[in-house]
């Protein structure tokens, strides 16, 4: 067994518990959960399975298990910048609405 797994492996554990925390308050939705906690369960996977990495890989077509695993992780991280941008805009824009409202409010006040 290598360090290495056993520090993923706590740091794993520690990441689920926040997780289940997270859910426990409400401050996560369900389908987040969910998805993070296949995510994280994948990362626990693939460091005590390595091989099932190469065994998707040859089933997908990839070379290498370590090529599919930086392919994953390409998608996520673009997919997660996606989402940030989209909440981003949305923010903006409330902040926009609200500012506009106040400034409105206040012309009329004066």
């Amino acid at each position: 067994m290598m360090y290495l797994q056993i520090v993923v492996t706590i740091f794993i554990v520690f990441i689920l518990l926040k997780l289940f925390l997270q859910k426990q308050k409400n401050r996560i939705s369900l389908l987040a959960f969910l998805i993070w906690l296949l995510l994280w369960l994948a990362v626990l996977t693939v460091f005590w399975l390595p091989d099932t990495t190469s065994y998707l890989a040859a089933w997908l077509g990839i070379g290498r298990g370590a090529d599919l695993v930086v392919y994953v992780s390409i998608l996520v991280i673009f997919y997660m910048i996606f989402r940030v941008f989209v909440r981003l805009n949305k923010i903006e824009e409330e902040i926009t609405k609200v500012v506009r409202e106040d400034a409105i409010k206040n012309v009329k006040e004066e």
